[in-house]
């Protein structure tokens, strides 16, 4: 299934039935009163979140969406029918924001998180309410009320404990695919990755966490140059960010380009969002099967840059230095949702 993470529609609300004004007119009855029924409500339209879902693909193409209003009354103190709600499934994720005023409708973050987007109109009165000792003729009715309509803009934010980032071919896909369950394409050609994939590392029967890999960012990002930074939005949700490094390309008397690199993507971060730059970030230095002396070029990246948070020499490939990279990030994960916790929870 293609993978959309944006999409633009229209909810329009369906529109109140209108009440009606009426008279009892039956044989031996000739003065039977008003007997005018109100107007049945318009549909209104919501959003549910739903685990099963993981694109917006539903809604790049299908754009409309419109509620049934509701019946008109009737004579005999019939009341007309309301509409049907309609629901709209959404991926767990999604943020819904009104285009025109750029609020914030909804954020869909648990599974089953039902939000209105639109409220249906309320039906108009008939004349039986409209009776009184003064009144006992009324022909006064009231008209349906108008639902609502809105332009929306749908944002699917993935949710992830981890978020891979780096240059094109750094080695994302290859870790991720060597660490869970997630199959990303791979091969030897820069931007194999042109949407954001999801893993499951699993470390033992209880304990797991979610991996985010995106598609590769190069110098340039923010002004659209290779797939830009549209991509980053999906690793504002995650809890640390793993930067990969390919060194395989410098030796240490070439390992100046390699943080020049690193230096791209943090000013890249800081375009995009500074938030997202201020985000727990680990260096991982890839491809050491093939790398000459990757030690020396780690000491050398971590002095130039005066780098302060952990930094791993791994082989996605031949799966090297793995295990210790995902068990440390199992217990960072496990720290930081146990301080969560404890910092929500109720007294």
């Amino acid at each position: 299934m293609k993978f959309i993470d944006e999409a633009i529609i229209e909810v329009i609300a369906g529109d109140g039935g209108n009440g009606v004004a009426s008279f009892r007119r039956e044989k031996f009855i000739p003065k039977g009163g008003p007997d005018g029924g109100d107007g049945g409500c318009g549909g209104s339209i919501y959003a549910v979140a739903d685990n099963n879902i993981n694109t917006l693909i539903d809604f790049r193409y299908s754009r409309i969406h419109r509620a049934k209003n509701g019946e008109n009354g009737k004579g005999s103190d019939r009341y007309g029918a309301s509409a049907d709600n309609i629901y709209l499934k959404m991926p767990v994720g999604t943020i819904i924001k009104d285009i025109e005023t750029g609020h914030v409708i909804a954020d869909l973050k648990i599974n089953g998180q039902i939000e209105i987007l639109s409220v249906g109109g309320s039906g108009g009165l008939g004349n039986l309410h409209f009776k009184s000792s003064i009144n006992r003729t009324p022909r006064q009715f009231t008209l349906g009320i108008k639902g609502e309509s809105r332009k929306i803009n749908l944002e699917l934010r993935l949710f992830a404990d981890v978020g891979l980032l780096g240059m094109p071919n750094s080695g994302k896909s290859t870790l991720i695919s060597k660490i869970s369950n997630a199959k990303p394409k791979i091969a030897d050609y820069p931007f194999t990755t042109l949407h954001p994939n999801l893993g499951v590392v699993r470390t033992s029967v209880n304990r797991s966490f979610v991996v985010a890999d995106i598609p590769g960012i190069i110098s340039g990002a923010a002004k659209g140059v290779g797939l830009g930074h549209v991509f980053l939005r999906h690793l504002k949700r995650t809890g640390i960010l793993l930067h990969i490094v390919d060194i395989a390309e410098y030796d240490t008397s070439s390992i100046n380009k390699a943080i020049e690199d690193i230096n791209i993507i943090t000013d890249e971060l800081a375009q995009y969002d500074n938030e997202l730059l201020l985000k727990p970030r680990w260096l991982v230095l890839n491809k050491i099967d093939i790398a000459q002396d990757f030690e020396k070029s780690k000491d050398i990246i971590c002095k130039e840059l005066n780098w302060k948070n952990p930094v791993f020499t791994i082989s996605a490939l031949e799966k090297s230095g793995l295990t210790e990279l995902v068990q440390k990030l199992q217990t960072y994960i496990d720290k930081q949702k146990t301080e969560y916790e404890n910092n929500n929870s109720v007294l």
